[in-house]
């Protein structure tokens, strides 16, 4: 197989496409589209979402300290992707994607998106100032998950909730599952 060498870039595709939820101090709520999220740590559990300085979003969390990860579904890729590209300086996101802001457990300003399958809330620790974009480090501090996707023995079926990912450009839909953690190892019977 032969390769070609191309600028150096961010090719680690896919990734989430998540619906980040903040507002004001006063009250006002805004959602920003963010493809550059993750998992930091696992004890305590921390996230991150990058974000660029320029964006009104920045500095709403900057003021709050605080956001809600909200994941995206094949139900809520038209509002991610226009969510995306909306300034919530001049739109209410919130009414203009019919989408329902709702009261977050451990957090003061920031709404959770009811629409969306698992709310994942979470309190700035740190701000890494990068170039492009700002990196928000957050320990999360509560997680909300629609009951819709529990069965009877309390298991969460996330992948029955049609989760997307975001691939150079494309939103995608997850696909079929093809193994689970350490089937590769595990003795067969």
């Amino acid at each position: 197989m032969s390769k070609l060498e191309w600028r150096p870039g961010n090719m680690l595709y896919p990734v989430p496409a998540v619906m980040v939820s903040c507002a004001t101090k006063k009250g006002k709520n805004n959602i920003l589209t963010i493809a550059w999220t993750g998992t930091i740590c696992s004890d305590p559990v921390m996230v991150s979402i990058s974000v660029r300085p320029s964006r009104y979003s920045y500095q709403l969390i900057r003021d709050t300290g605080e956001f809600v990860i909200n994941l995206t579904t094949r139900d809520l890729v038209r509002a991610a992707d226009w969510c995306g590209v909306r300034s919530g300086e001049k739109w209410d996101k919130f009414k203009e994607m019919k989408l329902t802001p709702g009261e977050a457990k451990h957090l003061e300003y920031a709404p959770i998106i009811e629409e969306s399958p698992v709310n994942i809330e979470c309190k700035v620790t740190d701000v890494l100032k990068l170039g492009s974009h700002h990196m928000f480090m957050a320990e999360v501090v509560g997680v909300l998950v629609s009951e819709e996707y529990m069965t009877d023995s309390g298991k969460f079926n996330l992948e029955d909730t049609g989760l997307i990912a975001y691939s150079h450009g494309a939103y995608c839909p997850l696909g079929e599952k093809i193994g689970t953690f350490g089937y590769s190892v595990r003795k067969k019977n």
